[in-house]
């Protein structure tokens, strides 16, 4: 039997919320826009880190994947990618080698069963302006705020302060305070 995303996406949820149930840290979205809407990925993981999750079951197709790929390495620390056994060889050729691969099949009894195939490695390729995009204008105020910037950097266009922040905040403190900005946001 196929795969179809929503079984997939329900199995993935549930192991999700079980291995996240005590870390009160962490947010679950789903589809979450990145890279101010260049794409969606089924689902994120959000707290000490950011994992994204796509999804790939049997009726799917591949053809937007490679476009994926580019777009959700500039964001995520790791990534998963979950696919129904039509498309596991064709991803597994697909996605970088520091992907995690799960493969999604229907067992006997009609339910969905995810198995780890490869675990995901942190990305290397990170990139601050894609990072800085999930900021709203109050926030990176606050930024620069926080590290003493003059106010004719903070009256310029978003864009501008994107680049601005990019270049001069500290990868490792912008990754940190953007994860702080989304669990503030799901509180506000």
């Amino acid at each position: 039997m196929k795969t179809r995303d929503s079984q997939i996406r329900n199995s993935l949820h549930i192991k999700l919320k079980e291995e996240y149930a005590n870390d009160p840290d962490t947010i679950i979205l789903d589809e979450f826009n990145v890279c101010y809407g260049e794409a969606r990925i089924d689902i994120a993981v959000i707290n000490g880190a950011m994992h994204g999750y796509e999804i790939k079951s049997d009726n799917d197709t591949l053809k937007r994947l490679r476009k994926q790929i580019d777009v959700y390495n500039r964001i995520f620390d790791t990534i998963t990618i979950v696919t129904g056994t039509t498309h596991y060889k064709d991803v597994v050729e697909l996605v970088p080698p520091w992907w995690g691969v799960k493969v999604a099949q229907i067992n006997e009894s009609g339910e969905t069963e995810i198995n780890d195939i490869r675990e995901p490695q942190l990305n290397d390729g990170i990139d601050p302006f894609s990072l800085a995009q999930f900021l709203w204008r109050s926030e990176l105020l606050d930024l620069l705020e926080l590290y003493g910037v003059d106010n004719t950097i903070k009256k310029m266009p978003k864009f501008k302060i994107w680049a601005y922040v990019a270049e001069n905040i500290p990868l490792t403190d912008l990754k940190s305070y953007v994860r702080n900005c989304f669990r503030k946001r799901q509180f506000d």
